[in-house]
């Protein structure tokens, strides 16, 4: 009997224990599919950044959201999104409740490829938080810029921001400084601190909006009509770019023949020097399937900058615009200038000058706004510069914006003069009031003068060009040049940094 209740005591034991081993088992076995759908639920949410109806509402307003800007910029499938999972750290002004948590807080970072290149890419959700700037959200950029940086990548911003999170203070604002057409508006402060400190009445598209920035402050470079056609239009300037200043300009397979001759471009240059025309039309004969990606189009028209490719090598293209302001350089047309060929220099993207200018914009506003100064920017920009240099005179190169627009003397590597060039210090008319001041026979004088210097066979004698060509051959000569050039290398003595007149 006793060995009985041994017995049972026994059995009821291990009945306990199989039922507590039972229990313990379908926790460990639950935890996981716990933990899984924590993490499915966790993606499902930071998929929807601040939620559906936040999303809805980005869409009413013409906008993307930043998931879909990134699946449309990137190769289809290619996206690998890092810190998805990362959250602010803000607890004051309820800021702590779980309804304002949100996985991956207001910015989406990782990885991609456009047409199969590397580049990394951070783009800011507007949904969660307008889009403002966090301690955390300053940290997922952060990141991928180092790793960009590990990997010799770029990387591509996509801002939709309303700045700096107030909620969060000065860590948010510490944030900016690590990092460091109806629709977008960019400013320091906003129309409502304008007209506190200022009394400006002024609304967001005239104080920051895309025409703003595009033609009157420089600040941004080009206006899209909508976020596909800004992201198309990126897919396309991203192509003509190398992957980091390690790297040379991409080559890609050309089948525009490299010796094509131009014959339209023998005619193209009126026979009256004060009559204009479009250097544009000599930009689209010359590269390669007339394809020409041109920079800030709006801002500073007297000068024309952008990407185009000859022989399917990257180059860089800088030209006086005889259509605006006869082509004279000013102070906007100086900096945008001398900041576009110092880009290009410093990605190893060879530089193509056509100039046609007749001097710098006489006139007190361009004196008082410091016009010797900023008209040296682009002078020493040339001048630092240490890729292949190619040059072409079309027509005017009178005096010190002669000098500035890749001369001889800045060093470049080939300067040629078209048939029509006209180099010398200033033109014929002003010249001879000046030299036969008082003389009986102006025309005569002025037909002398013209004879003289209006034409490119002055600085010819002195190797200040170093060929006269037919505007037709420009194309065959320039991309032999470039094959020439490929393997250009200059040394220059170290120094901390350059002291460009800013």
């Amino acid at each position: 009997m006793a060995a009985a209740m041994r017995v049972a005591a026994a059995g009821a034991r291990l009945s306990v224990i199989a039922s507590g081993l039972r229990t313990a088992i379908r926790s460990l076995c639950s935890q996981p599919v716990s933990v899984n759908e924590r993490i499915e639920n966790k993606r499902r949410a930071a998929l929807l950044g601040g939620g559906q109806h936040r999303i809805d509402a980005q869409h009413k307003r013409g906008k993307l959201t930043a998931r879909e800007r990134i699946s449309l910029l990137l190769d289809p499938g290619s996206f690998v999104e890092s810190d998805m999972f990362v959250e602010h750290r803000c607890a004051d002004f309820g800021m702590a409740a779980d309804k304002n948590k949100f996985p991956g807080d207001s910015v989406v970072t990782g990885r991609g490829r456009i047409n199969g290149r590397l580049v990394y890419i951070f783009s800011q959700d507007f949904t969660v938080f307008g889009g403002s700037l966090s301690g955390a959200h300053a940290q997922k950029i952060c990141k991928i810029m180092d790793q960009a940086i590990t990997v010799g990548a770029p990387v591509i911003g996509l801002n939709d921001s309303g700045g700096a999170r107030i909620q969060e203070g000065v860590e948010s604002l510490a944030g900016y400084a690590d990092i460091f057409l109806d629709t977008s508006y960019l400013f320091i402060t906003g129309p409502e601190v304008v007209k506190s400190v200022t009394n400006e009445d002024v609304t967001q598209e005239e104080l920051g909006g895309a025409k703003t920035h595009t033609t009157m402050s420089g600040v941004a470079h080009r206006a899209f009509e909508n976020d596909i056609d800004a992201l198309c239009n990126l897919r396309e300037f991203f192509n003509y770019l190398p992957l980091s200043s390690q790297d040379q300009a991409p080559i890609r397979e050309c089948h525009d023949p490299s010796d094509r001759l131009v014959p339209e471009l023998d005619t193209i240059v009126p026979l009256e020097s004060t009559k204009a025309y479009d250097m544009l039309d000599i930009i689209h004969s010359i590269v390669d399937e007339r394809e020409f990606f041109e920079i800030m189009p709006n801002y500073a028209k007297n000068i024309v900058v952008g990407f185009a490719r000859m022989n399917g090598r990257t180059i860089g293209i800088v030209g006086n615009q005889p259509k605006v302001a006869s082509g004279c350089l000013d102070i906007n047309s100086s900096v945008k200038g001398a900041r576009f060929v110092r880009f290009c220099d410093a990605f190893n993207i060879p530089l193509i000058t056509f100039v046609d200018v007749p001097g710098f914009l006489p006139g007190t506003a361009q004196e008082y706004g410091g016009i010797i100064r900023h008209g040296a920017k682009l002078l020493y920009a040339f001048a630092e510069a240490t890729v292949p240099k190619v040059t072409v005179i079309t027509r005017k190169a009178y005096g010190g914006a002669y000098d500035v627009m890749s001369s001889k003397h800045l060093l470049g590597d080939t300067n040629y003069a078209w048939p029509t060039a006209e180099i010398a210090v200033m033109g014929a008319k002003g010249a001879v009031e000046i030299i036969f001041k008082g003389h009986a026979d102006v025309d005569a004088a002025q037909r002398e003068y013209i004879e003289k210097f209006a034409n490119p066979f002055p600085a010819a004698v002195r190797g200040f060009v170093d060929d006269i060509i037919q505007p037709s051959s420009t194309r065959a000569r320039i991309c032999c040049d470039l094959d020439v050039l490929a393997s250009k290398k200059v040394q220059r003595p170290w120094r901390k940094h350059a002291n460009i007149p800013l």
